[in-house]
């Protein structure tokens, strides 16, 4: 069983339970003037962060116990290549159900959309992928991770992004640092784009004007190019320094939410395509290690197709 079952006097709670249970204790005792804005403190999005964390592999352990078990009968098509399983929509609601009372009135933006009720305005968003790289997954290609990101008033404030096949855990809050499985990590120290392994995805139809031929100047400049089928692993990866850039045309919040926050307390840069400081809603991407990101925006916009 993937759950962990934790014995509390005559009650079992599973050890998200009891994360749930200490942290909303901990909100009912913050003064009330700090219980929203205060929260974006560093001290308590550290105690936020580490009790997603807890959920977060919960959720975590429920696809690998699932991993070779999908049919073919089992997989919806949402669009050309854009495929659901019931592992995607059960993980989404572990993670809702787990998440929902951490950050009290916080509304849920979720790639499955299993929220259905209606939601009342707030300046909080949980914004939730449960399974990123679903694709991988029902290949037995092991290069997939949930993604979670909170978000104050449009603005990524704590992102955590798991890997369950390798146990990596990457997680960050603002003005915290970037964490791999508790090591702090750093963004890589590559000077130009001639040295750097660019990472990138391609949308699963309807290929934009420009995308090939930006691909193809970057083929001829990068050391090498790589494709995972994974937004969040590639944004973790050039938070820690294996990749030195990622770009994306054609992309969703809910696949970079996470990965925003993690490099930018890496010490990276994160944009839009055109340069813009926050891409969270720009459905494109650019994250680099800092150094080579005004190049990177000068190779782009050389393209002129934009």
């Amino acid at each position: 069983m993937f759950i962990e079952v934790i014995l509390v006097g005559k009650k079992k709670f599973t050890e998200s339970k009891i994360s749930q249970i200490y942290f909303s204790f901990y909100i009912q005792f913050l003064p009330k003037s700090i219980t929203f804005e205060g929260m974006l403190e560093a001290q308590n999005l550290e105690k936020i962060c580490h009790s997603s964390i807890t959920i977060v592999k919960e959720a975590g352990r429920f696809i690998s116990s699932q991993i070779g078990k999908v049919t073919a009968v089992d997989i919806i098509a949402k669009e050309k290549n854009s495929l659901v399983s019931y592992v995607d929509i059960e993980t989404e609601k572990i993670l809702v159900n787990g998440l929902k009372d951490l950050v009290p009135n916080a509304n849920f933006i979720t790639e499955e959309n299993t929220v259905t009720k209606t939601q009342q305005q707030s300046d909080w968003n949980w914004i939730i992928d449960p399974l990123d790289g679903t694709t991988n997954f029902l290949k037995g290609i092991p290069v997939f991770c949930i993604s979670v990101g909170l978000s104050y008033r449009d603005e990524v404030c704590l992102g955590i992004i798991y890997d369950m096949n390798r146990d990596e855990c990457f997680y960050a809050w603002k003005g915290g640092g970037a964490f791999l499985n508790d090591q702090k990590i750093k963004v890589s120290q590559v000077s130009q784009i001639e040295e750097s392994v660019v990472a990138t995805g391609f949308p699963y139809s309807n290929l934009q004007e420009g995308l090939i031929d930006l691909l193809d100047q970057i083929l001829q400049k990068a050391r090498g190019v790589r494709r995972l089928g994974s937004a969040a692993l590639d944004l973790a990866y050039t938070a820690c320094g294996r990749f030195d850039s990622y770009y994306e045309l054609r992309i969703n919040a809910w696949d970079i939410a996470a990965g925003i926050i993690l490099v930018q307390e890496a010490g990276g840069r994160v944009s839009d395509i055109h340069g813009n400081a926050n891409p969270l809603y720009s459905a494109n991407i650019l994250s680099s290690n800092g150094i080579t990101h005004d190049e990177f925006l000068k190779l782009i916009e050389n393209v002129k197709k934009f």
